[in-house]
């Protein structure tokens, strides 16, 4: 039996190491097109080729890079061993070694390295455009109307603002306008709630503000579309977002920044307290003064009263009623010294008489006498008379023109309530109150219409 010798190439598919290389390679090639890895750099190498090589690793492995000089006109930062990166890279395999690597197209810092540069590249931007020059600071206002507080509905930012204002101000209303903190949607959602805020204008002091968190988590607040919105509004905005350290673009675009969200509802709000003692202070102020003038109308009051009195028809008509008794007393002591007189004349020519005792001259004298005498008696009751009716007729003038004589006759005195009299409906107006005096009492009246004669 024949035995027929086969080579081994023909029984086996056999390769070449650089067969095997280009073969693994094309396969990483094909089925890693671009990928997205985080590591933290090490071994790096920048060669004067002006290659860069390095490898990125993490705690349990690593993967050799380079990154070609074409390639490194797009760095943002630095590559520096232990730095946190983000490469954006096609999987190859370097023949010669058969080394596994990445072929890096984009290299970025990971984490807060990269939003750090990204933080400081807004601020100096937004610093730049005058954005946070205290120029455009608004003055929070001393008693607020009501306070918008922009925040998450369910963090903790929410309950100590709450618990803080009712604390201080319990009387002042709270606006809440919830959005999300942090998040793709948040900038949005806290620039729109700000924009609703100033259109409806229902509170005139804004909290903006939210816990405290990585700079990933308030990154929100670092943006663009957030300081625009905090610098177009009307309304001035405490910023009080995370802790006393944490500084965020919305800080420094803000009319305030405070250091809490507690604190920020401390500056937002007054304290009810010191309200209070000045309410009660000023109410004393107010009582005195009122007091004060109290007093000085009332001693106006009283020297108009005094005025009044003296003038009054009533005082004028004693006055004359006093001189007229005393001219009446005066006249009939007159007429008595008078009588008294010619009585005394008569008793002298009587005693003439009697001297000379002639009885057709005594008789004579005696006619004569008693002649005079009724018309002294008829002169001096004449004259009485006269000054009787004199007396009667200037008491009947005085009373004519007294106003008590002219209420009796049935008229009427409208004065105001301040005492003003009226004398034409042109010094009263619909609705006006009139007090009116009678001959017996007075009473008051509603002008319900007015009539021009």
């Amino acid at each position: 039996m024949t035995t027929t010798s086969v080579p081994v190439s023909t029984r086996r598919n056999i390769l070449t190491v650089t067969q095997l290389n280009r073969a693994t390679g094309q396969l990483l090639a094909e089925h890693f097109l671009s990928v997205l890895v985080e590591g933290e750099l090490s071994n790096l190498s920048a060669p004067a080729s002006g290659h860069l090589y390095f490898s990125l690793k993490d705690a349990n492995a690593q993967v050799r890079c380079a990154m070609f000089r074409t390639q490194q006109r797009r760095l943002a930062f630095k590559p520096e061993n232990g730095k946190h990166v983000i490469v954006k890279a096609q999987v190859s395999l370097y023949e010669p070694r058969g080394d596994y690597q990445l072929i890096v197209e984009h290299l970025e810092e990971a984490g807060d390295g990269a939003l750090r540069r990204a933080f400081d590249a807004l601020k100096l931007k937004l610093s730049e455009q005058g954005w946070f020059d205290a120029a455009h600071k608004q003055t929070l206002p001393t008693l607020p109307k009501a306070i918008g507080v922009i925040t998450s509905s369910s963090g903790a930012a929410i309950r100590d603002i709450l618990t803080v204002l009712k604390r201080r101000f319990a009387a002042i209303p709270v606006i809440i306008y919830p959005v999300a903190v942090q998040g793709d949607n948040a900038k949005h959602e806290i620039a729109e709630a700000i924009a609703t805020a100033n259109r409806h204008r229902h509170c005139d002091v804004i909290i903006l503000g939210r816990g405290g968190g990585s700079l990933e988590d308030l990154w929100a607040f670092n943006e663009e579309l957030v300081a625009k919105a905090i610098y177009d509004s009307e309304i001035p905005i405490i910023s009080a977002v995370g802790h006393e350290t944490d500084f965020t673009i919305a800080d420094f675009v803000a009319d305030l920044r405070a250091a809490t969200p507690s604190a920020a509802a401390e500056h937002a709000s007054p304290d009810q307290q010191q309200w209070l003692s000045r309410f009660i202070y000023l109410e004393s102020r107010l009582q005195q003064h009122l007091q004060r003038k109290l007093n000085q109308k009332q001693q106006t009051l009283d020297w108009l009263s005094q005025r009044l009195q003296q003038q009054h028809p009533g005082q004028k008509l004693a006055r004359n009623t006093e001189r007229m008794d005393e001219l009446e007393a005066r006249l009939k002591r007159a007429m008595l010294t008078k009588l008294r007189h010619l009585s005394g004349l008569v008793d002298a020519k009587t005693a003439q008489l009697w001297q000379h005792n002639p009885a057709l001259i005594l008789r004579s004298h005696k006619q004569r006498q008693q002649y005079l005498t009724r018309r002294l008696l008829a002169a001096a009751t004449h004259k009485l008379e006269q000054l009787n009716q004199r007396l009667l007729n200037a008491g009947q003038t005085l009373h004519a023109v007294s106003p008590l004589a002219t209420l009796n006759r049935g008229y009427a005195m409208a004065t105001t309530p301040s005492g003003n009299i009226i004398r034409s409906t042109e010094h009263i107006n619909v609705g006006d109150i009139v007090e009116t005096r009678l001959a017996q009492g007075r009473f008051s009246s509603q002008v319900k219409a007015l009539k021009a004669d």
